[in-house]
Formats: structure tokens, sequence, C-alpha cells
């Protein structure tokens, strides 16, 4: 990935800082490698999947077996854990609109179980990484990191963005997605999977995934005014470490990363819906 002197010295100051002189050619450079690493990354998730089918080259000796009883009995534990405290955070969204008979400021009627449980998928992970689950760790990692930073680093510590309905955007289209996912998972590792199950985890990202996309992007828009007034997690020069950070900077830059990973993202997932509902749907309508 090539990037044009990202943290540099300046020519004037001598100093170490962030962004000062990230150029027009490096920044466009970054971004194209960026695309290109989300579609080698998505590559190599399907590669993944597909290379577990009997009968590929190599033998069935040479790959990683499934996780163990152990393994299989700690994941279905997590599963259900992680769906029964989405499904807390539904209920809880629910129980205040009926109480207040408004849609604003339910967040804060589900701000520490969100808190938990999105921080919870950290541990999704350490399970790439064990290798007790056959997914990309650099792919599961920038999913969920992308959450937490959310959760933590704008809407609890830019604390005026909590009121706003882009807020609830992302958190109904999470909870909804999430409790889907976790309930896929169990699931499939109980070997029993429901059609419906798996055509929603397939199907309702459709809408779920532009709708969290469009509340995350609307709440770090809402958050930009406030961190540039106050210098939330800015570091300015001179100090001791000669570094300096535009926390500001980086929030616009974390916007504009969306432009070439959300359609990468999203257009994976609609052929992963093809190969996993269309054929069968196909198949029923030749019936």
């Amino acid at each position: 990935m090539h990037i044009e002197r990202l943290y540099c010295q300046t020519p004037l100051s001598g100093k170490l800082s962030f962004f000062s002189v990230l150029s027009v050619g490096g920044y466009c450079s970054f971004w194209i490698s960026l695309t290109k690493v989300v579609k080698c990354l998505l590559h190599m998730a399907a590669t993944t999947c597909g290379s577990t089918k009997p009968g590929s080259d190599h033998g069935a000796s040479k790959r990683k077996r499934g996780p163990g009883p152990f393994a299989i009995a700690y994941l279905v534990i997590y599963n259900v854990i992680m769906t029964a405290g989405w499904l807390v955070i539904a209920v809880g969204l629910v129980r205040a609109y009926l109480t207040k008979g408004s849609y604003h400021g339910l967040y804060y009627a589900i701000e520490k179980p969100l808190k938990y449980f999105q921080t919870g998928a950290l541990l999704e992970i350490l399970h790439c990484a064990f290798g007790i689950v056959p997914s990309s760790v650099v792919l599961t990692a920038f999913q969920v990191m992308s959450r937490v930073f959310l959760t933590w680093a704008v809407t609890h510590s830019v604390r005026e963005v909590q009121n706003e309905d882009s807020v609830l955007l992302f958190v109904v289209a999470w909870t909804i997605t999430e409790i889907i996912r976790y309930s896929f998972y169990t699931f499939s590792l109980l070997n029993h999977l429901p059609y419906i199950v798996k055509w929603a985890r397939y199907t309702l990202f459709i809408v779920l995934y532009p709708m969290g996309v469009t509340g995350e992007l609307l709440t770090i828009y809402a958050a930009l005014p406030l961190v540039r007034q106050t210098s939330l997690y800015s570091i300015t020069l001179p100090n001791k470490y000669n570094f300096s950070f535009d926390y500001y900077t980086f929030l616009i830059l974390v916007m504009i990363s969306y432009i070439p990973l959300f359609p990468q993202l999203y257009f994976h997932m609609l052929h992963q819906r093809r190969k996993v509902i269309g054929s069968k749907e196909e198949h029923k309508k030749s019936e």
C-alpha cells in the first residue's frame, strides 16, 4: 500500500505532523490501494469458504478440520449470549418508545447493553485468529472495530450526538442485523438452520446495511463541529514526542473511507445471497 509520507518531517518546523503533508497523489493512491485490499480480502474469504468443499484439490487430509466439540460448545454459548443481548437491546428500545411515546432520546434506554454487547463482538476477532472460525482475521477486525469505534470514540465521547436521530438509525439497523446474524450462527452450529433465518440473513441486509451506514455517517458528521470546537483527542505541537494528531481530520477520512469500502462489502453480500438463496429459489421454480 503506497502513501506518500503519511508521517513525515515538516520542512519548516521539523516536527512530526499527522496528515500535514499528505499529498494529493498519495491520498488518491491510498484509497485506490484500500479498495484493492478490500477486494483481495473478500476474494480470500470466498476462497476459504469454497475450499472446504469435498473433492477439491490437495486432499481433505491437508486441510484444517472444523472446530472440535469444546470449541463448538463454546461458540454456541457465545452466540446464544450475544443473541440474547441484542434481544435485550431490541426490547429496551420498544419499551422506551411505548413509555415515552417518542423515538427521541431512546439511546439512553439501551446505552449500557449496547456498549457491552458491541464490545463483546471483539471476541470474534480472536475466534478467527485462533482458527475456530474460518473467516478472515483482517476483514472481521475491520468490521468489528468500525462499530466499536463508532460506539466508544464517537457516540460515547461526543455526548451531544446521542440525541441525534441518526444514532437511533444505526442502532436499530445493528440490533436487527445482530439478532439475525447470531441466530444464524447458533442454528448453523447445531446443524438445524431454519430457512427463514437463512433467508433473513441474506436478504434483510439489502435494507439494513445502507440504513446503518447512513446513520453512522450522519452521526460522525454531527460530531465534527463539537470535535473541532473541543479539540477532542487531538494532539498539538509542541510536545515532548514531537507528534501531532488532528481527530477532526481523522473523522473526515473515516467518512471518506466509506466510499470505496461500502460498495465492495455490499456487492459481496449480494453475491453471497445469489449463491446461497438464489440457487435454491431457482431450483424451486424449476420444480
